[in-house]
């Protein structure tokens, strides 16, 4: 059987079971649930796995659960990757009450994308060489630093990304090539694009430590943590004109504790912070001005600041062959006027981090309004939301390990890594550290 025959074979059964990967992803999208936490959306995952007799792998890094599409013949293992954790946004309408969490990044329809390209490929597997990965993968999002340094403590996590876990542990050992897409909402309707690459970033944070004292009777007795804070954020500011436009520096923060009370000098203030840019090198720079700008906020006051790197994404690096043929078969259902190639994107992700170790891309799909991450957006097609991009990512992979595996392993074989596990493991390290400043 041609490729083209296996791909519409599979096209058939995505469209047979399109009901269920719709309700799969609006019930995952019901349940949001917070990186290295999402348990229900891992059972999801699993009974479905359950139900198709593939064997596989729960609980990597933490709650990713990793199944196995098997032809039998030897070729090259390709992985589907879908990314199940939700972000924090308590404006959104539809945010969950008690925790503020909303999948207001498309997460969920990733989990219904990857679960729906399960059911195309699975149907024609007699006809490829190799084995396809289907991987829900947790804690893309990087938020609540102090919820992941505990889980670190506990020796659950070494990394605060899902994927840079899933690297540490081996799971990712196996695969020789990487997919996944990513929900869009900057070009309306049935659109796709792939970017030019990404920012990445250092996580951040600080912690100001002054001097209480009563605010109204000898406020001259303390050391205020908060105008540390505001000079050093007025130092950060700063230094902003010195950021290079070509670099496209990033920094920004939240306040998670500016105080105890109103009538007690602020003796500990604390903060997370993302410094990014599209290269490791711009990211170590800018960091460094802002390590010194946090600095001298605590000397201005005569505070001290403890100060934890932590080390965020890599820029994402698509390959350019790869890349073509997701685009000629998204083409091939959307149209040569809605799939695109676009300049760099700001955002970060942990998909950057697995492009400097193997082939991969990370497009983005819509149809999806509002801005990612804002209380705005929505699904705004279902069919393109949940069912096209499933329908992309298994006409990739059939194309890809069709006729004894041909375009994967030429891929392989041209693909050059950035770095080794080894050293992606040595520089993550190397962004790591604490460091607590006094005057004095």
């Amino acid at each position: 059987m041609t490729s083209e025959k296996l791909k519409e074979v599979a096209l058939d059964e995505i469209d047979r079971h399109s009901e269920r990967i719709v309700q799969l992803g609006k019930s995952i999208f019901s349940e949001p649930e917070e990186g290295f936490r999402e348990f229900k959306t891992a059972k999801k995952v699993e009974e479905i796995f359950s139900e198709w007799g593939i064997p596989f792998q729960r609980g990597l890094g933490v709650t990713g659960v990793k199944g196995s599409l098997d032809t039998g013949r030897e070729g090259p293992t390709i992985a589907l990757l879908g990314e199940m954790d939700a972000l924090l946004n308590p404006d959104h309408p539809l945010a969950e009450k008690e925790t503020g969490l909303v999948h207001a990044c498309g997460h969920f329809a990733q989990i219904a994308w990857l679960i729906g390209a399960g059911f195309g490929i699975r149907k024609v597997m007699e006809g490829l060489s190799g084995e396809v990965v289907l991987f829900a993968v947790p804690a893309e999002e990087f938020i609540n630093l102090e919820f992941r340094q505990k889980l670190k403590e506990a020796g659950e996590i070494e990394y605060f990304g899902g994927k840079q876990e899933l690297v540490r542990i081996g799971a990712l050992d196996d695969v020789d090539l990487v997919l996944m897409n990513h929900a869009q909402s900057e070009i309306p309707g049935r659109t796709v694009f792939l970017s030019s690459g990404s920012n990445g970033f250092i996580g951040k944070a600080a912690r100001f430590l002054g001097r209480a004292a009563h605010a109204g009777v000898a406020p001259f007795k303390g050391i205020n943590a908060m105008n540390a804070f505001h000079v050093a954020l007025s130092a950060i500011h700063a230094q902003r004109e010195t950021f290079k436009d070509d670099d496209m520096v990033r920094v920004h923060l939240i306040v998670t504790k500016g105080g105890d009370s109103v009538n007690v000098v602020p003796s500990e203030v604390r903060m997370e912070m993302y410094v990014r840019a599209k290269s490791v090198e711009a990211i170590e720079e800018a960091n460094a001005k802002v390590d010194r700008a946090l600095k001298a906020g605590a000397m201005g006051v005569g505070a001290g600041v403890e100060i934890t790197n932590t080390p965020g994404y890599l820029p994402i690096s698509n390959d350019e062959r790869l890349a073509h043929l997701w685009m000629d078969n998204a083409s091939t259902l959307l149209g040569n006027e809605n799939v695109r190639l676009l300049g760099p994107f700001g955002g970060s992700t942990d998909m950057g981090d697995l492009t400097h170790l193997k082939p991969g891309i990370h497009p983005f799909v819509g149809s999806f309004t509002g801005d990612l991450h804002s209380k705005d957006f929505r699904v705004d097609d279902e069919e393109m939301a949940f069912l096209i991009p499933a329908k992309i990512m298994a006409m990739a992979t059939i194309e890809l390990l069709s006729q004894e595996a041909r375009e994967a392993k030429e891929i392989i074989a041209q693909f050059k890594p950035r770095l080794s596990k080894e050293e992606y493991l040595r520089l993550l390290d190397s962004l790591t550290y604490q460091t607590l400043w006094r005057e004095g």
